[in-house]
């Protein structure tokens, strides 16, 4: 056994000239989160306190800033001579495929926890938020999962998003969002101006509009219907969350059916948050001909907090994931010439939930991002004299 490690470091080794990557096992660190119904439950039944039921978003919201606060920013680039065959190497691919199956034994495993544990209305509604975290931080491995090419890794997106039933997330990103971004005609950028609260509707029901038509578009291109079950990429999706929903309920009953829901809004909630302020306030300039210049780094919030970005699989370096959208995680690039966030996403998506709070962090750093040219920022309608005679 041991020649056989010697042997693997050493093509390793070789592979990436001499370089090796600081993160490689942290990455499983991201696993915390689909095991968490198990931690909570282990937690509650030896310490007896049933606020451990909440472990999923007391890891999120508690352990990860508390980690984030206390480690140094992580700035550091793979160099590129090593990029290919990072981008290449299958070990981190298999860091996200086993989320899946962890995800949902966590969920089969919270369902249990709510028919047979003494829980009381409160430590009920812990779980479901535990299973959101669980859920949205699914969406994130299917955001990854969702970019590629291969057709295992895009089925594997489909199955990911299931639990929040959210799968025409799948269709949007790409084709909307990645498209859109940083401009007024995007659902998922918020604006200057606007509070979470009003962004969350307006980013659920416009992306949800904008998948349906370009689905339909698309399809018809091809010929075929958009109820086309076989082709259709948000209605194959949505039957994989009815399938599973059923599935949930014949095996555990009625009674777990409005957590159900509600752990699929927390999902679709932390997602959102996290949407609300990768862009906030970000606006691409137009050309001459009225089309928007090309997506640069500076168009995206980057944030180089290094526990967020291991449970989010460096989602925060959002400024290189959108100038690259089929790049992997693992080399994606910190970019020093994009707007920095104060921290890491799981402060500020808690943070987004209290607008005063929200505006007081962000608004003067995304004014002094455009050097107090209120013309390059995307402004909320109706907002824009209030803005303009707070921080002018």
């Amino acid at each position: 056994m041991d020649v056989v490690k010697v042997d693997s470091s050493s093509r390793r080794k070789e592979q990436y000239d001499g370089w090796r990557d600081p993160k490689r096992y942290f990455w499983l660190y991201g696993l915390v989160i689909p095991l968490s119904p198990f931690i909570g439950y282990f937690l509650v039944k030896y310490l007896k306190l049933g606020v451990f039921w909440a472990s999923g978003a007391l890891v999120i919201a508690v352990l990860c800033p508390l980690v984030d606060a206390l480690a140094r920013l992580d700035t550091r680039n793979p160099p590129e001579r090593v990029m290919k065959a990072l981008e290449n190497d299958r070990y981190y691919r298999y860091c996200t495929y086993l989320y899946l199956p962890l995800q949902y034994a966590g969920l089969f495993f919270g369902c249990w926890c709510w028919v047979t544990q003494p829980m009381a209305g409160g430590e009920r509604f812990a779980m479901a938020a535990t299973l959101g975290i669980v859920g949205g931080v699914g969406i994130n491995a299917a955001h990854e999962l969702g970019h590629k090419r291969t057709t295992i890794e895009r089925r594997l997106a489909k199955i990911a998003l299931a639990q929040s039933f959210y799968g025409h997330f799948f269709v949007e990103h790409n084709h909307g969002h990645h498209v859109r971004v940083a401009t007024p005609e995007d659902p998922a950028t918020a604006r200057m101006g606007e509070s979470y609260w009003w962004f969350l509707p307006r980013t659920v029901f416009g992306s949800l509009r904008s998948a349906i038509r370009y689905e339909k578009a698309r399809l018809g291109r091809r010929g075929k219907s958009f109820w086309n079950l076989r082709h259709n990429d948000i209605l194959n999706a949505w039957v994989l969350s009815v399938v599973l929903y059923a599935v949930l309920i014949a095996v555990f009953g009625w009674s777990i059916a409005p957590w159900l829901v509600v752990q699929a809004v927390m999902a679709v909630m932390f997602l959102e948050g996290a949407n609300y302020l990768e862009h906030y306030g970000l606006l691409r300039n137009k050309r001459p001909d009225g089309s928007y210049e090309r997506v640069r780094p500076e168009h995206s919030w980057n944030s180089d907090h290094v526990c967020s970005n291991l449970f989010l699989y460096n989602l925060q370096r959002h400024s290189d994931h959108h100038a690259n959208p089929q790049r992997r995680y693992q080399t994606l690039r910190s970019m020093p010439e994009a707007p920095q966030l104060p921290a890491g996403y799981a402060v500020l998506i808690l943070t987004s939930l209290v607008p005063p709070l929200w505006r007081r962090l962000m608004d003067r750093r995304l004014v002094a991002h455009y050097n107090g040219d209120f013309s390059r920022i995307n402004i909320q309608p109706g907002k824009r004299a209030a803005l303009e005679a707070r921080y002018g």
